[in-house]
């Protein structure tokens, strides 16, 4: 059995920064060529690549250690899954300097309690951000992205279109933009009468 430590550390947006998490990890005993990173994925996308990365570093007698546990999961089901796929394979699991053990009555709930608080915290995100688009959307603030081709492109792109010579394909490359946004533009000019 080896006694490895490897890290985890995750950032919901681009905007965010890991050197914080990386930092703690390596003071908890993690070698900064150990620890697997997502940037810019919620802990709701179980979809990561630096998450599968850890877990598949991670053998018998090794220990995963995330800075919190909402780094590794926001739900309950979620984390306790990938708690429980640690624990049957043999890998120990570490919230900070916390080893989560699941044999331990007190251990279990200590964890579940964290689980539900960090599912508890990315709904009220959730319902933070709904809110403050609502207001936004109330006080005409919130439009949407500008379109890629001014009023007088799109027209043009819907003329050329209607003529039958130009392909949407045609169409994208000489306004250099992508298939969609042609589709879109299409769209949004409507049948012409």
């Amino acid at each position: 059995m080896t006694d490895l430590r490897i890290g985890y550390a995750r950032c919901s947006t681009d905007a965010q920064d890991l050197a914080a998490q990386r930092a703690e990890l390596e003071y908890l005993g993690v070698a900064p060529d150990r620890i697997y990173t997502d940037h810019g994925l919620t802990g709701r996308n179980r979809d990561r690549p630096g998450l599968a990365q850890a877990l598949a570093a991670v053998r018998a007698g090794d220990t995963l250690v995330v800075p919190k546990l909402d780094r590794l999961a926001r739900s309950v089901p979620d984390a306790r899954d990938i708690a429980d796929g640690l624990a049957e394979r043999g890998v120990r699991l570490a919230l900070g300097s916390t080893v989560y053990d699941p044999a331990d009555p007190m251990g279990r709930m200590f964890f579940n309690v964290l689980a539900t608080f960090a599912e508890f915290e990315a709904d009220l995100i959730r319902l933070r951000t709904r809110e403050g688009m609502a207001v936004a959307r109330a006080k005409g603030k919130l439009r949407g992205k500008k379109p890629k081709l001014s009023d007088r492109q799109a027209a043009e792109l819907t003329r050329m279109h209607a003529t039958g010579e130009y392909s949407v394909s045609d169409l994208a490359d000489l306004f250099s933009v992508s298939r969609p946004t042609v589709y879109r533009t299409l769209a949004r000019q409507g049948p012409k009468h």
